[in-house]
């Protein structure tokens, strides 16, 4: 348990670097990153300098902001490829708010577009995107257990286990679990 912690906050720290070196490549000022991406300067000072953890919702608008999928920013922060990753050092990220738990399946590789995530919601949590990273990105949702009802550009999709929802994001999305039940699920993403 103490080495998933420590792993956990290396990945933070990692990430808290990331998203400052981005701001600075773009040759933005955290005022112009705020009003781009409409989180607030505050909670940006405080993202970059590792105090807090961002949420889902914070790296969905971050990641609208650069044009870049969630699941690529991630990997910028993971260590360099390996073809193969035990289920023990696959990274896991929790968001705070929600409890969403993201895993990632994929042997991480900045030189290698398509991922596979394991991705768990509780009972009663919306996750809400306000546009897509990158527009056109293709995913498959494979619904593996519960219940989850998934809104991609304006078209909701109710998904029982075993479904499989397969789609490109051009802009919003949602992800809702009823409140009797959470789901487990595996996201592709090309």
């Amino acid at each position: 348990m103490e080495n998933s912690t420590i792993a956990e906050n290396d990945t933070e720290q990692r990430l808290a670097a990331r998203l400052k070196q981005l701001r600075v490549e773009q040759g933005w000022s955290l005022d112009q990153l705020a009003s781009a991406s409409q989180v607030s300067r505050a909670t940006l000072s405080r993202l970059e300098n590792g105090e807090v953890s961002p949420t889902t919702n914070v790296l969905g608008k971050l990641c609208a902001a650069y044009g870049l999928a969630m699941s690529r920013l991630m990997r910028m922060v993971e260590d360099d490829f390996a073809p193969l990753v035990r289920r023990a050092q696959q990274s896991v990220w929790t968001d705070p708010d929600t409890g969403f738990i993201r895993r990632s399946v994929s042997p991480p590789a900045r030189a290698l577009a398509a991922e596979a995530l394991e991705c768990e919601l509780g009972a009663g949590v919306t996750i809400a995107y306000t546009a897509s990273p990158r527009p056109g990105m293709e995913h498959h949702l494979l619904l593996q257990e519960g219940l989850l009802t998934v809104t991609a550009d304006g078209r909701s999709h109710a998904l029982q286990a075993g479904d499989c929802l397969r789609y490109q994001l051009q802009g919003a999305s949602t992800f809702v679990t009823p409140p009797d039940s959470g789901a487990r699920y595996f996201l592709f993403i090309v």
